[in-house]
């Protein structure tokens, strides 16, 4: 099993504007997103897991203990609840948001790199993010 902590750089993305219209991201947000190559962190201390998303935009950390209910705050204001566990060697997050819409997060990790695949449950929309490792921990 690859080693799931380490650093990982942004290589391409796949399905990323047709997955953020179907969340109801607007345009403009789905363009700057859409050319963002952010650099994907992630660390462990004891059971905390920390998930950092680092941009030119924004960071996003996400500090957590598998299996418990932790809320995180998204670029359009809204907070979603989310339960991140590790499976089989994956970190895999489900999110409800307020409207009660379902998202997952399911981040597969190898020795050469990361893919981050996120399926929108109501619209079937599955976007990915592809991720070289260049540290690994």
């Amino acid at each position: 099993m690859a080693e799931i902590v380490g650093v990982y750089r942004h290589e391409r993305s796949e399905n990323f504007d047709e997955y953020f219209k179907a969340v109801g991201v607007p345009y403009i947000g789905r363009k700057m997103m859409a050319m963002s190559n952010p650099r994907l962190e992630i660390e462990q201390n004891g059971e905390k897991w920390t998930i950092r998303n680092v941009s030119a935009m924004r960071t996003n950390e996400l500090t957590f203990t598998p299996g418990t209910e932790y809320e995180e705050s998204m670029p359009s204001g809204d907070v979603v609840k989310n339960v991140t566990d590790v499976v089989d060697g994956r970190l895999v997050t489900n999110s409800i948001s307020p409207n009660g819409s379902r998202i997952t997060r399911t981040y597969e990790f190898t020795p050469e790199g990361a893919i981050l695949t996120m399926t929108h449950e109501a619209s079937g929309q599955v976007a990915k993010r592809f991720y070289k490792r260049v540290v690994a921990t």
